[in-house]
């Protein structure tokens, strides 16, 4: 079975990485974008994230994994979208900012970079490693 990568992205002042640690485990919901959506629904469990930190920090601080796949979110009473279940893996060595990120060659075609409004996108490996180096892992 192949691990897929993803980003995920949450204002720390709504939930930050500190809160998916302190919990355990989380529901990730609220995504109401058709495209952010449509990767939620291609998540598969065991598959690991990169959280970033939005709005204030601008930097992927942590990673996590997929721990229940795409079901009916509880928070849209249309039914129409779904969420997924996370967990902590580790927090990074070094928190990596969204400058670093753009100021990166290998990340130059990275879909949070290019589609920056999306809460949910993919992460190829390559895109993965080079994240991870940036941040001393």
């Amino acid at each position: 079975m192949t691990t897929s990568h993803w980003l995920v992205k949450s204002e720390p002042n709504t939930y930050a990485y500190a809160d998916l640690q302190r919990d355990g485990r989380t529901v990730w919901d609220g995504v109401r974008n058709n495209a952010a959506a449509l990767h939620l629904k291609a998540m598969k469990e065991g598959d690991e994230v990169l959280f970033y930190h939005s709005q204030e920090g601008l930097a992927v601080v942590g990673v996590a994994k997929v721990v229940r796949t795409a079901f009916l979110d509880p928070s849209d009473p249309a039914g129409r979208f779904v969420a997924v279940e996370l967990a902590p893996v580790r927090a990074l060595k070094r928190a990596v900012t969204l400058a670093e990120m753009k100021a990166e060659p290998a990340l130059a075609d990275m879909a949070m970079l290019r589609q920056g409004r999306l809460s949910v996108s993919p992460v190829t490996d390559g895109e993965w490693k080079a994240i991870l180096k940036m941040a001393g892992q």
